[in-house]
C-alpha cells in the first residue's frame, strides 16, 4: 500500500510542481483505514464524534476553514480512493480483477513469517504455553507481595 501510494503521490507531486509530499501520504494511510473502519466512532476537536468513514473530509474541510491549502489533504484522499478501490472495492464487490499485490521481492526481503509465529497481536507459542501452566484464565500470579516501609 504504501509503495503504490508513493509512487502515485510522487508523479502527482511531479505534475503539480509539489514539494512536500508528507500530508499526501498520511492522508492517503487515514482514508484506508477509515474506509476498512467505516463505522468506528472517532473523536476530533473538542469532542466532536462521528464516523471514521468521514474524518479525511472532516480533516479537510477543517484546514479549509483555518485558512490552510487544501491541495495537500485533497490529493491524499485521492490517492487513498484509488488504492481502496482498486484494492478492495473493484475485486470485491464489483467482481473485477485484482489489479494490486504485493511485489514478491517485498516477501523476500521482508517475511510475513519469523521464527513460526506471524500475526499481530499474537503472543509466541513458548509464552502461551507459560500461560496455560500456570492456569491460564488470563491471570498473572503476581506474588505475595510486601508493604511500603516493611522489612
Amino acid at each position: 500500500m504504501l509503495l503504490f501510494n508513493w509512487i502515485c503521490i510522487v508523479i502527482t507531486g511531479l505534475a503539480m510542481d509539489m514539494q512536500l509530499l508528507m500530508i499526501p501520504l498520511i492522508m492517503s494511510v487515514l482514508y484506508v483505514w477509515a474506509q476498512l473502519n467505516r463505522d468506528m466512532i472517532v473523536s476530533f476537536w473538542f469532542g466532536t464524534r462521528f464516523k471514521a468513514c468521514y474524518l479525511p473530509w472532516v480533516i479537510l474541510g477543517f484546514n479549509y476553514i483555518i485558512g490552510g491549502s487544501v491541495i495537500n489533504e485533497l490529493i491524499g484522499n485521492l490517492v487513498g480512493h484509488l488504492y481502496f478501490f482498486l484494492m478492495f472495492r473493484y475485486p470485491m464487490d464489483l467482481g473485477g480483477r485484482n489489479f494490486l499485490s504485493t511485489p514478491q521481492f517485498l516477501y523476500r526481503w521482508l517475511p510475513s513469517r519469523r521464527g513460526g509465529v506471524s500475526g499481530f497481536g499474537v503472543p509466541p507459542a513458548s509464552m502461551r504455553r507459560a500461560a496455560d501452566q500456570n492456569g491460564g484464565g488470563g491471570r498473572h500470579n503476581w506474588g505475595q507481595g510486601f508493604r511500603l516501609g516493611d522489612q
